[in-house]
Parts: structure tokens; C-alpha cells; sequence
């Protein structure tokens, strides 16, 4: 049972990094952060539309699963 909840585990993990590495930048980056841009508000009402924001969502499920199977695989150990 703890050897597939792991496997489950490091599935739902690249999956999670997979789903992060898809999603859109939304600033500027590295630099944007130190020179302060104009366009950067972070307190702004950003709406994720089509393709985004099911790709948002997707990421916030599993991210709870695997903070849900992290605790279950500690709880069976």
C-alpha cells in the first residue's frame, strides 16, 4: 500500500511541475522585480480566461492531492 501511495505520489509531483512550468509568466520576470515597472501592479484584479485559467485550475487541484498524499503516506508510516 505505501509503495503505490509513492508511486502515486512522484506522479502527481511531475505532473504538478509539469502544470507549473505551462502556465504563462505574469510579470515581467527576474528583473521587472528589482527595477520596479510601471505595468506591475500586485495588487491588480487579474482575470485568467480559456486555456489559463483550466490549466490554473488543474495546477490548484493537484497541489492540494499532493499535499493530501503527502500527509496520508506519512499517516500510514
Amino acid at each position: 500500500m505505501a509503495q503505490f501511495l509513492e508511486f502515486l505520489l512522484l506522479i502527481v509531483s511531475a505532473l504538478l511541475i509539469i502544470l507549473s512550468l505551462l502556465q504563462s509568466g505574469k510579470s515581467e520576470g527576474f528583473t521587472g522585480a528589482f527595477t520596479g515597472s510601471s505595468s506591475l501592479n500586485l495588487f491588480s484584479n487579474t482575470k485568467e480566461r480559456g486555456a489559463e485559467k483550466v490549466i490554473s485550475r488543474i495546477t490548484m487541484v493537484t497541489g492540494c492531492l499532493y499535499f493530501v498524499l503527502v500527509v496520508i503516506i506519512l499517516i500510514v508510516q
